[in-house]
């Protein structure tokens, strides 16, 4: 029986790439209730954003109103990044409207002393899932939360790069159609903090949407750890498949460590094949997650800023902001060479990473895809940045 209803979801997704509407239903569970889910359980064939937010009062400012959560500061810190001088476009696409999205961003640029991007200045720019101003979709609170996450996390890392907001209609594979539209309007860098469970049909959808050689596309992993799945599009073979650690300072030689975030997602696709650059992986006969991570625990989570559906300041988590951190990466090198298929970077210069060896999230048959340990493991993947040279082409021989 659930067989029979997941094919009809696959339909609808096969019938929004055609232009017409899909079906709707189901759930997922919810993680731990001290950080919420930003977005509401998703419906069948429906994707949902993959942001968690801590909802403790306490967890707005500091002492003289200074956010609470990293900021660009420490995270640039933690992650050895060089000083920002690229100007490529980072696209963030994300369900409905956010239409605080540009003021709200300036407020979080302001407070942590980045220059401006303003649509006036044209390093910010918004548009629907067609690639026009206007309409936008209709606004929606939770997923604007998930879009001052991703713009304030590419902010962050990146802050010359200029940003391009794509909005799709709602949370259907109008993401899809979204996604196309930002590679079509030039943006090289493509940030995706959603998914949803693995379907059959995304064996032929995975093509059409993602095998676009030159340009990077990062996705969460998931905020459910391994028992949660893998999730779709992070499964697919051109995408950049983003785990989550937690991050916190320490007396060593790098200032920080890292551990692997119980809610990370990890685990081998049911569809995907491996690609060539997973030939030592030995855990999957299949496309297996994740790639790299970043910071994704809540508990040490990031500052983000929100006025549509929050009143300011607060600490947000999740794959979601692991996503977008890993895309600025890529475009704070800004090294990516046409005709390149940019997820095997890091498979190319492990080392140029900092490896996770500690933390799990959860149990498995294979320790490998759910415990943290030297190399390649589930929930870390290769590793964090360590600086950018993971992410940039290696020498061609």
């Amino acid at each position: 029986m659930r067989r029979s209803t997941r094919l009809v979801s696959l339909a609808a997704v096969a019938a929004v790439l055609l232009g017409v509407a899909p079906a709707t239903a189901g759930a997922r569970a919810a993680p731990a209730p001290a950080a919420v889910p930003t977005c509401a359980a998703p419906a069948e064939g429906r994707f949902t954003c993959l942001s968690l937010k801590r909802v403790s009062a306490a967890d707005r400012t500091a002492p003289h109103g200074k956010p609470k959560g990293y900021g660009p500061a420490e995270l640039r810190s933690a992650y050895r990044l060089p000083p920002s001088r690229s100007t490529e476009t980072v696209a963030v696409v994300a369900a409905y409207d956010h239409p605080n999205a540009e003021s709200d961003l300036a407020v979080y640029r302001r407070t942590f002393g980045l220059p401006p991007c303003t649509a006036a200045s044209g390093c910010f720019r918004k548009v629907n899932q067609n690639g026009l101003p206007a309409p936008l979709p209709p606004p929606d609170p939770a997923w604007a939360g998930e879009i001052s996450l991703d713009i304030d996390m590419v902010s962050a890392i990146c802050p010359t790069c200029r940003i391009l907001l794509v909005e799709a209609d709602d949370a259907s594979p109008n993401l899809l159609t979204a996604v196309r539209t930002a590679v079509a309007l030039g943006a090289r860098y493509v940030s995706m903090s959603w998914g949803a469970p693995e379907e059959p049909l995304e064996v032929e959808l995975d093509p059409l949407v993602f095998d676009q050689p030159g340009v990077v596309f990062t996705a969460a992993s998931g905020d459910l750890g391994h028992q949660g799945g893998v999730l779709y599009p992070a499964a697919s073979p051109h995408v950049v498949a983003v785990g989550g650690t937690s991050l916190l300072p320490a007396r060593n030689h790098r200032g920080w460590t890292e551990s692997a975030w119980a809610g990370s997602g990890s685990g081998c696709s049911a569809y995907l094949p491996k690609p060539a650059f997973q030939h030592r992986i030995s855990a999957c006969s299949s496309r297996a997650d994740s790639d790299v991570a970043a910071v994704a625990d809540p508990d040490t989570g990031v500052a983000v800023y929100q006025t549509y559906g929050q009143d300011g300041w607060s600490v947000d988590g999740g794959t979601s902001a692991a996503a977008p951190i890993i895309a600025a990466v890529y475009a704070l090198a800004g090294k990516v060479r046409h005709g390149d298929r940019p997820n095997e970077y890091p498979y190319a210069r492990p080392g140029a990473l900092f490896d996770v060896t500690t933390g799990t999230n959860g149990e498995c048959a294979n320790a490998v895809l759910c415990r943290a340990g030297r190399g390649w493991d589930g929930p870390t993947g290769l590793g964090t940045p360590n600086g950018t040279a993971a992410f940039t082409p290696p020498r061609r021989r």
